[in-house]
């Protein structure tokens, strides 16, 4: 087999770059394989020495910060350990257009060449970057449609009601493809359903869950409010499976963000067990809805999007020993006015020492940092 790449016979340190995007591929990416489909071009050029091989397995090439072999191999350029990449082609190297142009344009800059085998594209031709630029383009078009693909495929799957996800889910267990009610588990989130229902604050059930010793769905006797609150609001509960919770709305960055209403969020019936009535869900979410409007620093009325940025410059500044931030937090309110002081979050989380005494509770590895006055 004979290769384009018949530049003048001058020698060069070369490096071979690789990426696997797929299990099946991976499979196939042990460094040996790799070089071996390397080894007939090498042959024909003995005045290359190969310095190194970089391989990226099982990462998408829209993004060339998620490779860390690819980012490696870059900061070993600009020490200038090779002036020769040798890669597949042009898909390999990047499917985002402007990466490939931009970081081929900075290695010629450092004297790095990159010859494209497949696509038999040289970087240090004089036409090198026009052809570069079709290739890329296309590869990025590539990645375009196979997003869309895959996003129909999905929106099939979720329609006839396909969970997604491998996270534990406090009340059932994984069989197979199917998710089947756990016993135990699954009356610890009654439990919760029902005292919320009779009244119980999540911060009241927390501790009750504690006092009890029952345990998380990661096997933890710890509870946390936002635990709590996250059971409340799931509808998996209620047999509703709801998607779109996340969305990714750039196929090149392949970055999850919050959805706040920007995409509208898909609720079908699952093929699961509930463990509550949708009538006992809807009831729950009618009561902390009510909570959170009464709620005096919610003014408007409206949730906010996204996490609210920290305003108070102490709450960014002071750590406390056991590690975690201070929040700013009501210490007395008098006829004068309310004085404000700092507590350890951990502390906001799982409650002070005195708090757990009194409420029976165990207090080991509970901070005990004092308020600071503010």
């Amino acid at each position: 087999m004979m290769y384009g790449y018949n530049a003048v016979a001058v020698p060069k340190n070369v490096v071979i770059y690789a990426r696997v995007s797929t299990e099946h591929e991976a499979q196939l990416s042990a460094l040996e394989n790799q070089l071996d489909w390397y080894k007939p071009l090498l042959e024909q050029h003995p005045e290359w020495t190969l310095v190194r091989s970089y391989v990226d397995e099982g990462i998408t090439g829209t993004s060339a910060k998620k490779r860390p072999q690819f980012m490696q191999m870059l900061s070993d350029a600009k020490k200038g350990d090779f002036n020769l990449i040798l890669t597949r082609e042009v898909s390999r190297f990047a499917r985002n257009t402007v990466d490939t142009l931009q970081y081929t344009r900075d290695l010629k800059r450092l004297g790095v060449e990159v010859f494209f085998i497949n696509d038999n594209i040289r970087t240090f031709d004089g036409d090198g970057e026009l052809r570069l630029t079709i290739m890329a383009t296309l590869a990025q078009d590539e990645s375009r449609k196979t997003s869309i693909h895959v996003k129909s495929g999905q929106q099939t799957s979720m329609e006839n009601g396909v969970y997604y996800g491998n996270g534990n889910i406090l009340g059932y267990n994984r069989v197979g493809k199917e998710l089947v009610i756990d016993p135990e588990q699954a009356k610890t989130v009654r439990k919760i359903y029902d005292w919320y229902l009779d009244g119980m604050g999540v911060r009241q059930i927390q501790f009750e869950l504690e006092k009890e010793g029952v345990l998380t769905a990661m096997g933890k006797t710890r509870w946390y409010e936002s635990n709590i609150s996250k059971i409340l609001k799931n509808p998996f509960y209620a047999g509703i499976l709801e998607y779109h919770k996340q969305f990714t709305p750039d196929f090149l960055e392949q970055k999850k963000i919050n959805n706040f209403g920007e995409i509208d969020r898909l609720r079908v019936d699952g093929r699961h067990e509930p463990i509550v009535t949708l009538e006992e869900f809807n009831r729950v979410q009618e009561i902390m809805e009510s909570k959170r409007l009464k709620n005096p620093a919610n003014k408007t009325g409206r949730k906010e999007k996204g996490k609210k940025p920290v305003s108070d410059v102490w709450c960014r500044l002071l750590v406390c020993s056991c590690g975690c931030t201070f929040n700013r937090k009501v210490w007395h309110t008098t006829s004068k006015g309310t004085q404000y002081g700092y507590m350890c979050y951990s502390q906001i989380r799982n409650g002070t020492i005195r708090t757990r005494l009194k409420k029976g509770l165990p207090t080991d590895g509970i901070c005990t940092s004092q308020m600071i006055p503010g």
